[in-house]
């Protein structure tokens, strides 16, 4: 006798089941058991894999099921705790009608009845049973339920009414959980009993089979424990809470010896899970592609003619009347291809939606991937680069060879993609379109602070040892081309390997604290655990028909509309594989960053222009990009890639395009030969002079896979299927595959006369680089969208930093890098202005960019739109008092007024300074008190005169009295500034500093990271010490476990970026004093060894770290590091006049530095220079001090003396 699970939990049931679907296979497999069950609750989410596994498990047959929720009554009711609750209900798949049967009964409990749970009722059951076995489920079941209840009559109906639908194909399911554990819940083992028993009887009298389940949860006896942190996390319990929900951890994977020990008194129903397995047939969900139909016009007789006609309109706009023979005898050859294959509707598909998204004013970049090799897709405008000219290949998109779905990835301004989706669900139907599901893991971090949490681990320890884990680890694997060496490759990191590399992990797990221990042992087994779904931000599904039919669907907010969207159960890797039709819809910032930038320019007074028709050989852009000025411009921003520009002075489209090719890891090796041989620096030289025509754009050097797969036509004879093919098993390292090719390459080789030793050598040269040779269409693609920004930028730098500085508002660090571009191309970056600022940033009248009043917090559209509109009616705002007369009550209070202070916006009224807004007039209110009033009063004022009381002597309210500026706290008012606008305009609190930054400080705090996460790896960073220097933010004090010992973690911030530290121990009490909010200080940073005893004893490795040795105030860095200043003149300028003016100076800047004055003269022949030490004054040496010196062509220097 055998046995079969039928209720069984993968991991698919989200933070229920903790079953991986191949463990699941592995185990039906090691216990003979001739089939397996999938019934996740509620969604068919895991099907697709459960299968796919299945195909490595021939022995064990698939049973695609489903254990659905059943609605107390209606679907559609929701009378709050009453349907909160449904009922369970085993649904399994026994043929193709029941797959397409549970897939429909899935998706209308998710579009129709959601509530807590998808629902479905007895209405769909018995419209959509065919095909389906059914079982009554575990204590959660309706009969099981009523039972309970005590209404065996309920119970009696419910059984009559499922066999009445299902006939033979209904069975009573039974279980059985008896349990020791000290806390696990008996009260279920003894429920069961009594529900077993009556189903017996109900099944005797009935004549109903029975069968016995075990309601799979976890694999193995062992995932008890990690299976019930699971559900911790589920309700957000500690692992300790004595009332919270417990499985009776009898939940696994069991043995039919096991089954059979539990059911002695009825071996049957062991044996009837055989008849049910015996029941279901093998089928294949998957399918050819199922492409929507376009609609076309009546007068052509199907799409492949549409398709030709719409192609040659194209064709003749794109190159003229007069169509070039060989463009029409390309055009004929893909368009023959693409009906071979099916696929015209597909481009038709394509075309409609990105000629209504130009249309619908929605920027369409360039192209992306393959399809750009496609003239049909050129003369469709799907894509807006010239195959012909620039030598791409169709075949790289569409293998004539080997039919597979077409994928076109389309990139849209990323404002405007939600118009295309919009679109595309209005013009198929909303049944017939939806978005792809994404599965979000739990990750090596998120695992040890999820379990961290329930086990009531301190938040500071999970946090320290979640930050110990690495962006990743380095380990040995065998290399793919050769399975004798072993290579360094770098993985994701993994809680197992962090107990293997890191110290400090495998002290946790070790750890006498069971909490910590625990922490780390089951965060390593429910690592990878699926946490939650997500919605695919770019993929879209278009199905010719209802996708509820072929699909089981689910329903989630979309974030931005808060409307109910359609989303697929199955993740986007899948959905091709079941003959939907899968489509990305990509937002690309570049996209909105160009079209911004054209309405910025025409804002601006200049001429519109059309981007697209812009010089390919524009000086001035190739003057830009030589000089490596590419900050902001797309694929060329990199500090790497501005290095290799400035080398290479790029002089034609055709450089850009390598440039963007090749630096890349892998080919970047190839750019110092490329740079060498444009400059004519080294040989070109070309193995046969057939290679010439193919590789003399790139200077004789193969960079593209095109290139590859057009020589091995020219040289070897191959057909384009067979050279994409080669392109393939070169780019994936297919060994057999390229053995293969290697000897039809060696034969077409020798046929065409070539000879065999450098054949040979070309072979060897192409499988050592193909790997990293990368897709022409693609860079030339992204080139020219790198060119439209440079040529932007080259000739309008204002707007088109505007434009990125709009589009990166919530990004400090690379608002800063902008910022710091405009400084350097002297744009001056004005803050927010009543009566400049518009929305975004836009670039006033003398060519500076003004900040967009989107980008204050606490000010919404509406005051903006409000602010524009009466500036627009009435002209500029005169004082604060005309802004709150003119605007409207609903937009004129204290918040916003409040955050247009601070933010600076009104910094242009010349009668008011920020401060005054919230001083006294010897009263008790502020002024900003009295102005809300003298508002309310003003407005209500202004109603009555034009109301009921319009004859009246208009007589107005008196406008409250502006308090004398004070003495004010510049810092408070900045720090309001950053936190208004995110960054510091006006000026920053470490300006007073920047020459002590400039003389002292040897790393910026962004760079700290990469330093930390390198020091495993690269040991030019260990036992080295640097300077840091920034302001003290979000100190936070906590205490240590044992010993109640204080310490703290904090932050420092400077003009680039921000690091966060921590002290303890004897640092803590040494340096606690400074850690005050806006804390300016200077930290000296050491990496060293970490000595552990452990480490020594078992002859591990040592591990680093970085520590803070010291630490000053940037105030006091002065006094304690430079030792001398020195100012070098001639003895010819020290005239009275111009001791007089230096004596002056030098009294401005009175400090603790010693002055020392370096005098040169002549002295026979030769000068002679005599250091001359001032009685009379010590400096404070700052910028504006050394800048005066440099002014009047003097030198000067700081002596320093680092030691703290």
């Amino acid at each position: 006798m055998s046995f079969v699970h039928l209720h069984v939990h993968s991991q698919y049931s989200i933070l229920d089941g903790a079953s991986p679907i191949k463990s699941l296979f592995q185990k039906a497999r090691k216990y003979g058991q001739p089939a397996l069950a999938l019934t996740d609750h509620g969604y068919m989410y895991g099907v697709k894999e459960f299968l796919r596994v299945a195909a490595d498990y021939p022995d064990v047959k698939p049973i695609v099921g489903c254990e659905v929720y059943v609605a107390l009554e209606d679907r559609h009711a929701r009378r709050g705790k009453i349907d909160q609750k449904a009922y369970h209900l085993i649904l399994l798949a026994k043929n193709i009608t029941g797959y397409h049967n549970l897939v429909k009964l899935c998706s209308l409990g998710n579009i129709e009845g959601f509530y807590f749970h998808p629902r479905i009722d007895r209405e769909l059951i018995e419209k959509y049973h065919e095909g389906l076995i059914c079982s009554s489920a575990c204590l959660g079941g309706e009969v099981p339920r009523r039972i309970m209840e005590g209404n065996m009559e309920a119970a009696e109906e419910a059984v009559l009414w499922y066999k009445s639908i299902f006939g033979e194909d209904y069975y009573l399911e039974v279980q059985s959980h008896p349990t020791d554990l000290p806390l696990a819940p008996k009260e279920t083992f003894e429920k069961q009993q009594i529900v077993n028993e009556a189903l017996y009887e109900l099944a005797k009298k009935h004549d109903i089979k029975v069968i016995a389940t075990n309601d799979v949860h976890f694999v193995d006896k062992e995932d008890g424990p990690a299976h019930d942190r699971l559900i911790c996390l589920t309700f957000n319990n500690n692992v300790d809470d004595p009332d919270r929900l417990r499985y009776t951890q009898q939940e696994y994977f069991k043995s039919k010896e096991e089954m059979a020990a539990l059911f002695t008194d009825h071996p049957e129903v062991l044996s009837n899970t055989l008849e049910v397995a015996d029941k279901v047939e093998l089928y294949s969900i998957d399918s050819d592609p199922i492409l929507p139909h376009f609609p076309i016009p009546e007068e052509y007789k199907d799409s492949n003619e549409y398709l030709r006609y719409l192609t040659y309109k194209g064709a003749e706009i794109r190159y003229g009347k007069e169509i070039p023979q060989n463009i029409r005898d390309r055009i004929d050859f893909e368009l023959e291809t693409i009906q071979k294959m099916g696929f015209p509707d597909y481009f038709l598909i394509v075309q409609d939606f990105i000629a209504a998204a130009r249309n619908m004013g929605v920027s369409v970049g360039p192209g992306r991937g393959s399809a750009a090799g496609s003239v049909v897709a050129y003369c469709l405008k799907i894509t807006n680069i010239d195959p012909i000219k620039y030598d791409l290949l169709f075949e790289r998109f569409l293998n004539p060879d080997r039919i597979s779905m077409p994928d076109i990835d389309i990139d849209f301004d990323d404002e405007g993609r939600s118009k295309v989706f919009e679109y595309v669900e209005n013009k198929y139907g909303k049944d017939h379109v939806a978005h792809v599901i994404t599965f979000g893991t739990m990750a090596t971090k998120s695992a040890i602070r999820d379990v961290a949490r329930i086990e009531q681990v301190p938040l500071q320890e999970a946090d320290r040892l979640s930050k110990l884990v690495p962006r990743s680890f380095e380990i040995d694997a065998y290399d793919k081309t050769d399975s004798t060496s072993l290579v360094k490759v770098e993985v994701p990191p993994t809680v197992k390997l962090c107990v293997e590399r890191i110290q400090d992990f495998k002290d946790a797990l070790d750890s006498d604290d069971k909490n910590l221990s625990n922490t780390i042992k089951y965060a390593q087994q429910l690592e990878g655990s699926i946490r939650q779904t997500g919605v695919h931000a770019c993929a879209l599904i278009i199905g010719r028909e209802d996708l509820t039919n072929i699909i089981p669907i689910t329903v989630e907010e979309d974030k931005d509309s808060k409307e109910k969207i359609w989303v697929s159960q199955y993740e986007g890797s899948y959905i091709e594989q079941v003959g939907m039709l899968k489509m990305d819809f990509l937002g690309l910032k570049t996209l909105s960053i160009i079209k911004e930038t054209m309405s910025n320019i025409v804002e601006s007074g200049h001429e519109p222009f059309d981007i697209e028709a812009i010089p390919i050989d524009d000086p001035l852009t190739y003057k830009l990009f030589s000089k490596g000025n590419t900050t902001a411009v797309f694929q060329f921003e990199s500090d790497g890639m501005k290095k290799w520009l400035r080398e290479l002075h790029p002089t034609r489209f055709e450089d850009l395009i390598a440039m963007n090719a090749l630096y890349r890891p892998g080919p970047m090796e190839y750019i110092p030969d490329f740079v060498a041989r444009k400059h004519g620096k080294q040989e070109i030289t070309y193995d046969l002079k057939e290679m010439e025509e193919y590789l003399e754009d790139t200077y004789g050097i193969t960079v593209y896979q095109e290139q590859v797969m057009r020589l091995s036509q020219e040289l070897a004879g191959f057909t384009p299927g067979m050279a994409d093919t080669l392109r393939k098993a070169m780019g994936k390292k297919q060994l057999s595959v390229m053995e293969k090719l290697n000897d039809q390459f060696m034969e077409g080789g020798l046929a065409k006369g070539h000879p065999q030793e450098i054949l040979e050598k070309i072979w060897k040269d192409w499988k050592s680089f193909a790997e990293y040779a990368f897709n022409k269409s693609h860079a030339t693609c992204y080139a020219w969208l790198g060119y439209q920004t440079g040529y932007l930028k080259a000739h309008y730098p204002a707007q088109f930093l505007a434009a990125n500085l709009s589009k990166n508002l919530n990004d400090i660090e690379e608002i800063t890098k902008l910022m710091d571009d405009c400084k350097r191309m002297k744009i001056e970056v004005l803050g927010p202005d009543i009566n400049e600022s518009r929305t975004t940033f836009t670039v006033n009248k003398k060519g500076n960019i003004r900040f967009g009043m989107a980008g204050i917090k606490g000010v919404g559209t509406n005051v903006i739109d409000a602010i524009i509109e009466e500036r627009e009616r009435g002209g500029a705002f005169t004082d604060i008092f005309d802004f709150v007369e003119r605007l409207p009550s609903g937009v004129v209070n204290r918040r916003v007024i409040e955050c247009l202070i601070y933010s600076g916006s009104f910094d242009s009224f010349s009668d008011m300074h920020r401060t005054q807004y919230f001083l006294y007039n010897n009263k008790e209110e502020s002024f900003i008190d009295e102005l809300l009033k003298y508002t309310y009063k003003y407005q209500n004022d202004s109603v009555m005169q034009g109301g009921l009381f319009g004859d009246i002597e208009e007589m107005k309210p008196v406008r409250p009295e502006i308090p004398p500026l004070q003495e004010y706290d510049e810092i408070e008012l900045l720090k309001k500034e950053k936190e208004l606008v995110g960054m510091y305009i006006s000026s920053h609190p470490l300006d007073k500093f920047r020459f002590e930054f400039d003389n002292l400080v040897t790393v910026e705090l962004s760079e700290v990271r990469n330093i930390e996460d390198n020091l495993s790896r690269d040991p030019k960073l260990r036992n080295i010490e640097f300077t840091v220097g920034g302001l003290v933010t979000d100190v936070q004090v906590k205490y240590t476990r044992t010993g109640n010992r204080p310490w703290c973690t904090f932050t420092v911030e400077d003009f680039n970026g921000s690091h966060n530290f921590s002290l303890s121990g004897k640092s803590y009490e040494a340096y606690m004093q400074y850690m005050v909010d806006h804390t300016a200080l200077l930290i000296r940073c050491v990496t060293k060894e970490l000595f552990r005893k452990e480490a020594v004893e078992n002859k591990k490795g040592p591990e680093y770290r970085l520590f803070i040795a010291n630490m000053t105030l940037l105030s006091n860095a002065k006094e304690q590091f430079f030792k001398e200043f020195h100012i070098s003149m001639d003895l010819e300028q020290s005239d009275a006049g111009f001791r007089k003016a230096l004596t002056k100076k030098l009294r401005a800047h009175k400090g603790e530095t010693p002055l020392f004055i370096d005098l040169s003269f002549d002295h026979n022949g030769g000068k002679e220079t005599v250091s001359l030490y001032s009685n009379k004054f010590r400096v404070s040496v700052d910028g504006e001090l050394v800048d005066w010196i440099y002014e009047q062509g003097l030198d000067c220097r700081v002596v320093k003396k680092m030691t703290w």
